[in-house]
């Protein structure tokens, strides 16, 4: 727990503002499971593929290890997940070239192949949805919703009994 007393959203930010976002993460997650569900793929196989696409795309290796502490995972599930996306030709296990003991993770073009069609429906419905606002809302929207990320993500680091985590403090 903290010590800091219970805060309200300010007046200009009402409580349908809240509801929407629980909304938009609802329906968000339906999507997920839904796209997933076509493609034989669990929820946590398409996070674990978010996971590495976005390590990597900021030049980190991933490795097993890294996955289950992103995911929140037993070794042994993150060693079952890692099989189901080697068998399904998503990632391949490849040996560190510096240090031949570790494993890292890459995501194979059939990953970013079958990504981009499971979430293309998605991405043309926002894309249209956003082409409605100026650069200026977009601009508007987007620092809020890094602050409700951040806020989220300093939430669930107290509420795992991190104690309260500084705002900005974004996992990798």
């Amino acid at each position: 727990m903290t010590d800091e007393p219970f805060q309200r959203p300010p007046a200009s930010a009402p409580q349908s503002l809240i509801r929407l976002l629980q909304d938009f993460t609802l329906e968000a997650n339906r999507y997920v499971d839904s796209a997933g569900a076509q493609n034989d793929m669990h929820r946590t196989d398409l996070n674990a593929l978010a996971v590495i696409m976005r390590r990597t795309a900021k030049g980190l290796v991933v490795t097993p290890g890294v996955l289950r502490k992103e995911l929140n995972l037993s070794s042994p599930a993150t060693t079952a997940l890692i099989d189901r996306l080697d068998n399904s030709g998503h990632v391949v296990r490849e040996r560190h070239a510096s240090d031949r003991r570790q494993v890292q993770l890459r995501m194979t073009p059939k990953a970013f192949q079958d990504g981009g069609a499971m979430f293309m429906p998605l991405s043309r419905h926002m894309g249209s949805a956003m082409a409605a606002f100026s650069p200026e809302e977009l601009e508007l929207v987007t620092r809020f919703m890094s602050a409700m990320v951040d806020a989220t993500i300093a939430a669930r680091h107290e509420a795992s009994g991190g104690g309260p985590a500084t705002p900005g403090d974004s996992a990798v």
